[in-house]
């Protein structure tokens, strides 16, 4: 026994002491973790990369829905366990304009809460935003269910709706605070390709809501756009409108063990072959003409004549958006407070475009040769020599498409794939995502209809090649 219990006092120690020393090595790690520059993939091209997927089907100040409002002043400030419904109010005023721009004003003096009915014009599922600001701060029921609830500091749970073409249902919003108006909004949710109707109805992407069915965010990735594509905050819907940076985060932020940046600088309607024409990329002759090297302008000339510049250039929409990359990457620190002294690299790069290009056939029959330039000129400038680049292409054409413009646009997107063969420098670290597949319909110069699961489908696929690449190393 007490051989045993020697024993097991001298494992006990051994066992605390591997635990020390398990632990100091986790405090390492995770020290160095905190240490490693976060990780940037920069994102760029033309208008379906700036994002046209749509997030519902557009909200609209509500006002007709509504059919007899009353508000009725209760005495005091909102008390939660009061019962508003069997309380005597000290007022009531019926509301002549509900919603708009400028509803008929609130009394105050009290706890506010205003009752009427709704009733839609077209059978369908909704959400209800009311209030702006301080008036947000209230629940809202309709048809005796809680459709908005925001207290006081706090963030807004919602729960969508389905109601009846031209059936009255009752509703009731209970103001939190003195700030309480008839301002609101109403969503139509179940909307074909809407990335609500797919998220909340169809049970798609279920990793961008949370557990009370609300959009999400990652603490983890961060979204910076800027020149057209606007908007800075983790990564998650904070709009009406997508591109393919959502999903493409998700699928990077969960290979990564550093922090995430999505830098996206982009252009709606440019082509590669004259706005973001690459520097360095020299004057060419085509069909009796001459086009513009990079700086020059116009666009093209008559061979032999004087050309009289315009206000563009070749390559100024390139100056310009990745000029905007700069900026933000220079003043690193001040741009992301949260990341302060940490530092980045820049991992990869994203293009997506050749729309505009398709018009131009002199530009379409140089699109391969550019794109080669722009992969080597954008690893240069942005000192990332090993960064990985993923190619996009359109997803209205097919591998099978007829001879001109387009195919032309796709076998050279195809053509820089490492894999191709082709170009042997780009083995394992460029890649192109093939779209045809994943597009919904329409083409890029429509925005895919405003299509979210196109966005999100070439989203993810292109945070597939990338971790593809990455994991090549």
């Amino acid at each position: 026994m007490i051989r045993n219990a020697a024993f097991r006092k001298s494992c006990r120690r051994r066992l605390t002491l591997f635990t020390i020393f398990v632990l100091a090595g986790l405090d390492v790690q995770a020290a160095d973790a905190a240490n490693t520059p976060v990780k940037v993939f920069i994102l760029s091209g033309q208008s379906n990369m700036v994002g046209a997927g749509k997030v519902d089907g557009g909200s609209s100040r509500w006002g007709a829905e509504f059919i007899d409002p009353v508000v009725s002043v209760y005495k005091g400030a909102y008390d939660p366990k009061a019962d508003y419904d069997v309380l005597e109010p000290v007022r009531a005023l019926k509301l002549g304009k509900f919603g708009g721009v400028t509803p008929t004003p609130y009394p105050g003096g009290g706890t506010q809460v205003t009752r009427g009915f709704i009733r839609v014009e077209e059978t369908g599922i909704y959400e209800f935003r009311p209030g702006y600001g301080g008036s947000m701060d209230n629940v809202m029921e309709v048809d005796g269910r809680v459709v908005h609830r925001k207290e006081v500091n706090g963030d807004a749970v919602r729960e969508e709706i389905r109601l009846e073409r031209g059936k009255r249902v009752p509703f009731k919003i209970t103001y939190f605070s003195a700030d309480a108006n008839g301002l609101g909004w109403i969503v139509r949710l179940d909307v074909p390709g809407a990335l609500s109707t797919m998220v909340k109805l169809k049970g798609m992407y279920p990793y961008l809501i949370d557990e009370s069915r609300q959009w999400k965010f990652r603490d983890d990735v961060y979204y910076k756009g800027v020149v057209a594509a606007t908007g800075s905050h983790w990564l998650g819907v904070t709009r009406g409108r997508i591109g393919p940076e959502l999903g493409f985060g998700h699928v990077v932020g969960n290979h990564m063990e550093e922090p995430v940046l999505i830098l996206k600088t982009s252009q709606g309607n440019r082509s590669l072959s004259w706005d973001f024409l690459p520097p360095g990329s020299k004057r060419f002759e085509y069909d009796g003409k001459i086009y513009a090297g990079y700086k020059e302008s116009p666009l093209s000339w008559s061979k032999g004549s004087d050309p009289e510049p315009i206000n563009w250039y070749a390559g100024k929409q390139y100056d310009d958006c990745f000029g905007a990359a700069h900026d933000v990457l220079d003043n690193f620190d001040k741009e992301f407070p949260h990341w302060q002294g940490r530092g980045y690299e820049v991992e990869g790069f994203v293009w997506w475009q050749g729309d505009k290009d398709r018009y131009n056939e002199a530009h379409a029959v140089h699109y391969e040769k550019n794109l080669v330039r722009l992969i080597k000129t954008l690893r240069g400038e942005f000192k990332a020599p090993n960064a990985k680049f993923v190619v996009a292409t359109l997803g209205q054409t097919a591998r099978g498409a007829p001879p001109g413009n387009e195919k032309l646009i796709l076998d050279g997107q195809l053509a820089v794939d490492g894999a191709s063969g082709k170009y042997p420098e780009f083995r394992g670290n460029v890649a192109t995502v093939y779209t045809h597949p994943l597009s919904q319909g329409g083409a890029s110069n429509s925005h895919y209809d405003g299509n979210s699961q196109t966005y999100m489908d070439i989203g993810e696929a292109i945070g597939e090649a990338m971790v593809g690449l990455m994991k090549h190393e």
